[in-house]
């Protein structure tokens, strides 16, 4: 009979563990270092018992910062109300929001026909990093008519939430007219700030959310990492 491999035993030994609950869902494990360093082996053979471990879904490497148990996805509802930090906080998650790009500029056309303007007119975009319990959970990028709402990218310097920014610009509710969900792979770019391999599955919405009058009033789209999420639609949104 053939000897074991010493990595499916250190494997092994960090599973059990993850199941007995010495490690919770998004706690780090140690470092290469110190795994090797208990286990009298060295850090080539506890890099593949920690590679396995991510190929069965028990974690995730983050670049730069370890390798930590991986969290149950978090439920995302896609309805009529798409609220980020509502649909979070109703999960169970600690949301937040980091922009890394604000701007008025000209709309393309795309943007210009999802938001019914006329081509080249203004419009604020923002871009940045979707957060659940401090790690990231997606990148997202929406774009707003500039006209409708001139202070919209001052006030989201002082609301962490879109919906109370447009609150204060005068809306008081938008709903979701439209998304399209479409399985992608994540470029180097989204990779590094989504802590992913390049190549690793991602999931693409692009939407559009209107007044009550039926007014576009924002065009976006959002990156979320594949296995952090589980976006579910109420059945009578399917209507």
């Amino acid at each position: 009979m053939g000897r074991t491999a010493i990595w499916t035993s250190i494997r092994d030994a960090l599973s059990a563990e993850i199941a007995q609950g010495h490690y919770a869902p998004g706690d780090k494990l140690p470092t290469e270092a110190a795994l090797a360093a208990r286990f009298g082996v060295n850090r080539h053979t506890v890099r593949r018992a920690l590679s396995a471990l991510g190929e069965a879904g028990l974690t995730h490497a983050r670049r730069g910062a370890g390798v930590f148990v991986a969290a149950r996805p978090a439920d995302y509802p896609i309805g009529r109300r798409v609220r980020f930090h509502r649909n979070l906080a109703e999960a169970g998650r600690s949301p937040e929001r980091r922009l890394s790009r604000h701007e008025t500029r000209a709309a393309d056309t795309r943007e210009a026909e999802a938001l019914r303007l006329r081509q080249g007119a203004q419009v604020h975009v923002i871009e940045g990093v979707s957060l659940a319990d401090g790690a990231p959970l997606a990148l997202f990028r929406s774009v707003f008519p500039a006209a409708r709402f001139p202070a919209l990218l001052d006030r989201l310097a002082r609301f962490a939430s879109v919906t109370e920014a447009l609150r204060e610009e005068g809306l008081s509710d938008y709903t979701r007219a439209e998304t399209r969900i479409t399985a992608k792979v994540a470029t180097a770019t989204q990779a590094l700030h989504l802590h992913l391999s390049e190549g690793a599955p991602i999931l693409r919405t692009v939407a559009v959310n209107v007044d009550a009058d039926g007014v576009p009033v924002e065009f976006g789209h959002t990156w979320f990492v594949g296995d952090k999420i589980t976006l579910t639609v109420a059945p009578e949104d399917l209507r």
